[in-house]
């Protein structure tokens, strides 16, 4: 069955059955529609139906991780999802979620209204990305990305898997060439301007780094600026619109 798309519909995937009705009770005070599922595969099978507009997805659940619901389904179909974990000083989860292509991060306990201020910044930037006509694709010491269709493509050909994270900052790199962008400036062109784990842009840069095949000790493409921020340091080539 061909799945439908919901533009207000978000799924929350959460085991603590108060915790969820709080969610969905506030969300749809604030206008969305919410469906609840305490089994990741209850919500696999909901998604083989509708296309939600994003996916709160708790860590652990009782039939698996959360993580890996979020790698072969979410990340494959482009639907955005915030992770939820439970633990304050379980760092390496947050890190986890962020390196696997969550766009955002909460840590219990948050507010049930940060948890909607969230969301809808996550909403906006996946619509904003959806609708840009123009300045898709770009070429960069021998890689090519199509930001629209999330490819990025290496100098020798072979596709590299990329999140809609990586995309995004790459994205921010890609339209200020040669520019020191500082971390906050980052952070906020990713989502990540209210995240509770602040260096969760250098996780971002890491990883797109690992990605593009850059030695960690001497960076190539994305520069380290240190006391300020980074540097896309290519030559960016537009091969679809013009940039000013």
């Amino acid at each position: 069955m061909a799945s439908e798309d919901r533009s207000r519909l978000i799924f929350i995937l959460e085991d603590d059955r108060q915790l969820a009705a709080i969610l969905a009770r506030t969300f749809e005070e604030h206008g969305f529609e919410t469906e609840t599922f305490g089994l990741i595969r209850n919500l696999e099978r909901r998604l083989s139906q509708i296309r939600p507009a994003l996916c709160f997805v708790d860590m652990r659940l009782p039939d698996g991780e959360g993580l890996d619901l979020t790698v072969r389904r979410l990340r494959k179909q482009k639907i955005p999802v915030i992770m939820m974990s439970g633990v304050w000083t379980e760092i390496p989860d947050r890190v986890i979620g962020l390196e696997m292509g969550a766009d955002d991060y909460l840590v219990k306990p948050f507010s049930p209204r940060e948890a909607v201020a969230r969301a809808k910044a996550v909403l906006r930037r996946a619509e904003s990305s959806d609708g840009a006509p123009s300045l898709q694709v770009a070429r960069f010491n021998g890689w090519t990305v199509d930001l629209a269709s999330h490819r990025l493509t290496a100098p020798d050909g072979h596709d590299v898997e990329v999140s809609t994270g990586d995309v995004r900052l790459l994205q921010s790199f890609l339209s200020m060439p040669q520019r020191v962008l500082t971390r906050e400036t980052l952070m906020e062109s990713c989502g990540d301007s209210t995240a509770v784990f602040d260096r969760s842009i250098d996780v971002r840069v890491s990883r797109l780094r690992q990605k593009l095949g850059e030695d960690p000790r001497h960076p190539r493409i994305i520069k380290t600026v240190h006391g300020a921020g980074y540097m896309f340091a290519a030559k960016v080539e537009w091969l679809e619109g013009q940039r000013n």
